[in-house]
């Protein structure tokens, strides 16, 4: 070829990439008309080997001494937009000619010139068979090649080298992909905020995978070649393809939204997502109907995967070793791990007996699993089903066997990971794959309460009293451990119904406890449940349960001890099973303390008015014997706390008050004081500042806290009778932990007394709003609740939560002439709310205007970040 020819042929790039981009948009039109999926994966890819052909044409690459083949997912005939384009350049034994490597090397440039995303290799037969042999992603890679142009002898050597017996047996080739697949599995979950789709659980990996192993052994080339073999009966197939299609349409989409190669179904490109596949806002928003699907797509997928896989390593490489039977029943027997039904039509002839199935797995602590055949017949069982299993009185009994049992959290797992509890509760069948659309709920409705059902499981196990202690006794107080089980199987299952979940899912409760034949008190209990399930966690996260008033109204509520158990192992368990950084020590102390206060108020009855004199002096004395312990002067002591209000001495802890008084004795008064405590507080670092009174001295230290990426959950803003700052915050890493590391304090420390021992200090400027939170809108909300406390006004803060939030928030306190004297700070995903103690600087209590005022100055402060 003349370097005047390839100087022709690379001006083509240009106009091969405009038809490219022509292309996509054709696909994408019928994309949006709703064309098949796979004949447009199928037409973009039969595009590119014409490109590719007539290229090898142009720079005269059609000789014998090279074949042109196609691997990977480009092999399979399959290519999304963005899709890599994985090429072979298999050579022959003989050394290429410098001229066939120079016209080699502007052939691949060319294609980079197009746009395409080449992935290439250039091998001998010999080296591509050594390579495949060492490395189980070559060999897939391999075992898909498909021939473009070239050699074609070249090719049919290959292609007869690679499905040789000692090419990766198929024993080994299963084993190699399920270890790459259990490997894969570890490293995510199927039900990821964010999932990607190829690599996920369920996702199309793992319908590879079942493709891959077969076709390894029968040669097979496509799923539905697997029919032939008798290894996927049709209706196995048809599913197969429909969650193939689906999974197919999602990254089509992503892959045209994000304009790149990308396979996670980031926050900020799946209202777009859900948009292109045709989804509308309804009473669930469009995203949440696309993820629904979604994740009950990947749901199916891992079952047929997990039957599937099973039964080829049983059915066809003959490799399994002998299991060890024993009989259960006359209906079932357990074979090694698995449990298997005796008879093929059981299932259809008794439905109790697929609820038997489960309370077997309960009753045998042996059985992990099910065995593929039986599993099988569990499916077609399922699909047959004409009515809920609750409508049958027989399988009502076997049920509440279940619900009974010591296990029975085991087999009610089992239940909802083969859709039998969708089957058997219609309710349940509506949140399967339910999604919220937030950052806070890490998890499907259904996979949050299957969560939560084994958090409560956990509290029995002796290696979590440690992390549970409190949950670890109750636990085994309870009277009926099943109401427990029922009330969270029930809490959330209301919700994308619209209306509030709470008391929608206690009819349900009451429905399902009345249709089970249980007496009136369980029913009332299991629904009482229902419908305060988040009434603990919301008093001691976002209410000052140091005040008797907020702990008494919290006791009538509850009104004994049986169902205050009842709901602090509830509400633990459904923290824990929110997302996996929502618990933490600061938490789990919050709901200790509420848990004891309340047991005392409901002990004596009515809690006694606190005698505020005598409360003072007992925490003094506790502080004075300390002090002096120290070596610290009592005249000292009584000058120091003539200063500081009861109110200080109410709200903290005698340890605290011995503190916080030995480190402002031994300190300059004129200088600010930083502490941070080496011990934790309530899980939390303790952070205290004694400092002269100032403007914007909140704001000043949630600007710096914020800057240094710390989480304030707590704080009680106090000035001392002289006009001195008395405050004291919890605060936390990001990740929960307290703050423990020396350099990390003492950074913390300087940075705060710098900027409090300024007049005008030089603020950082906040972070950046990250990714992940900027496709959430959270309207500014500030509403004013009923105060207990004489003279203060309580209010509760709704926003998205951003960078400097709490800064802003005291700025505005500050120019709306607002005192706070105390915060609870609760960030749930995307959305902060937030609980403030306020008064006007004359000391009492907002009045409707004054409250209407910073109402208003808040949202328009907030409105920004919003």
């Amino acid at each position: 070829m003349t370097n005047q020819k390839v100087r022709v042929s690379m001006n083509t790039a240009l106009a091969t990439k405009n038809a490219l981009v022509d292309l996509n948009q054709r696909l994408v039109e019928q994309y949006t008309a709703k064309h098949p999926i796979a004949d447009i994966v199928k037409h973009r890819s039969q595009f590119v080997d014409s490109l590719l052909t007539q290229a090898w044409q142009d720079f005269a690459l059609n000789t014998d001494a090279l074949a042109l083949v196609a691997v990977g997912g480009y092999g399979r005939g399959e290519l999304h937009p963005h899709s890599d384009i994985d090429l072979l350049f298999l050579v022959n034994d003989e050394p290429l000619s410098a001229e066939l490597e120079t016209q080699l090397s502007q052939f691949i440039t060319y294609l980079w010139d197009t746009g395409l995303e080449i992935g290439h290799s250039v091998r001998t037969i010999a080296q591509t068979i050594e390579q495949g042999k060492s490395d189980i992603t070559i060999a897939t890679n391999l075992i898909e090649a498909r021939l473009l142009t070239g050699n074609e002898h070249l090719f049919d050597l290959l292609y007869d080298n690679i499905r040789q017996h000692d090419f990766w047996p198929s024993y080994d080739f299963y084993n190699a992909k399920k270890d790459e697949q259990t490997n894969r599995h570890s490293k995510a979950s199927a039900f990821d905020l964010e999932p990607n789709i190829k690599t996920c659980p369920g996702g199309l990996r793992d319908i590879q995978t079942i493709a891959w192993v077969a076709m390894r052994h029968f040669d097979a080339a496509t799923l539905e070649e697997l029919v032939e073999h008798n290894f996927l009966a049709p209706a196995e197939l048809e599913e197969l393809l429909e969650c193939q299609n689906f999974l197919w349409e999602i990254r089509f989409a992503l892959h045209i939204t994000a304009n790149r190669n990308e396979n996670r179904l980031l926050f900020d490109l799946q209202r777009q997502i859900a948009s292109l596949l045709g989804y509308e806002d309804a009473t669930q928003l469009a995203v949440e109907q696309m993820m629904k699907r979604y994740y009950r797509t990947v749901r199916r997928v891992m079952e047929l995967n997990q039957m599937l896989l099973q039964l080829f390593k049983r059915a066809t490489l003959g490799h399994t070793q002998a299991l060890e039977i024993q009989p259960i029943n006359s209906m079932f027997q357990r074979r090694g791990r698995y449990i298997e039904v005796l008879d093929d039509d059981l299932f259809t002839r008794a439905n109790e007996e697929i609820l038997r199935l489960f309370l077997m797995i309960a009753k045998n602590s042996n059985i992990q699993d099910i065995y593929a055949p039986t599993l099988r017949l569990l499916r077609n069982a399922r699909r047959g089903l004409t009515a809920p299993l609750q409508d049958n009185p027989a399988c009502r009994k076997v049920l509440m066997e279940i619900l009974k049992h010591p296990r029975g959290i085991e087999a009610l797992s089992f239940m909802h990971k083969h859709g039998i509890l969708s089957s058997y509760l219609p309710a349940w069948r509506k949140i399967e794959g339910q999604m919220q659309f937030d950052l806070f709920h890490a998890y499907t409705v259904d996979e949050h309460t299957h969560r939560l059902l084994l958090n409560i499981e956990r509290f029995s196990q002796s290696e979590q009293k440690d992390e549970f202690p409190l949950g670890a006794i109750l636990i085994n107080q309870l009277p009926k451990k099943g109401l427990l089980v029922l009330g969270a199987i029930f809490h959330d299952i209301a919700k994308g119904r619209g209306g509030d979940h709470s008391k929608l899912g206690s009819k349900d409760a009451i429905d399902f406890c009345k249709l089970h034949g249980m007496n009136d008190h369980d029913g009332r209990l299991v629904a009482w449940l229902v419908e305060n399930h988040l009434v603990m966690s919301v008093t001691a996260q976002r209410r000052d349960i140091s005040d008797p008033e907020v702990v008494a109204e919290f006791a009538d509520k509850v009104r004994d001890a049986i169902h205050l158990s009842y709901l602090y192992c509830l509400t633990v368990a459904d923290i824990c099973a929110t997302n996996e950084k929502t618990w933490n020590n600061w938490k789990g102390s919050l709901l200790r303390d509420l848990y004891f206060s309340t047991q005392r108020v409901l002990a004596r009855g009515k809690e006694k008015p606190v005698d505020v004199k005598a409360r003072v002096k007992e925490i003094q004395a506790k502080a004075k014997k300390e002090l002096i312990r120290r070596g610290i002067k009592e005249k000292d002591m009584d000058t120091l706390w003539s200063r500081f209000k009861s109110d200080y001495f109410i709200r903290h802890q005698p340890n605290q008050v011995a503190w916080h008084a030995e480190a402002i004795l031994k300190h300059n008064r004129d200088e600010p004081l930083v502490l941070m405590s080496k011990h934790t507080t309530r899980g939390g670092t303790e952070l205290f500042i004694y400092s002269k009174d100032k403007p914007k001295l909140f704001a000043t230290v949630m600007t710096v806290l914020d800057n240094k990426n710390i989480n304030v959950h707590d704080a009680n803003i106090m000035t001392s009778k002289d006009n001195y700052a008395l405050d004291t915050f919890v605060i936390l890493e990001q990740d929960g932990e307290p703050i423990l590391q020396l350099s990390r304090i003492q950074s913390i420390r300087k940075a705060l007394e710098k900027a409090l021992a300024s007049e005008n200090p030089k603020l950082p400027k906040f972070r950046k709003l990250a990714r992940i939170m900027k496709p959430f809108n959270v309207a500014t909300h500030v509403s004013f609740l009923p105060s207990a406390r004489h003279g203060t006004s309580m209010m509760e803060l709704i926003t998205l939560d951003t960078p400097g939030l709490l800064a802003k928030v005291g700025d505005t306190f500050y120019r709306c002439e607002v005192t706070l004297l105390a915060a609870k700070i609760t960030t749930i995903g995307e959305r902060a709310e937030d609980f403030f103690i306020l008064q006007t600087q004359s000391g009492e209590a907002l009045d409707e205007q004054q409250q209407r005022q910073l109402s208003e100055a808040l949202i328009l402060a907030l409105k920004s970040t919003n």
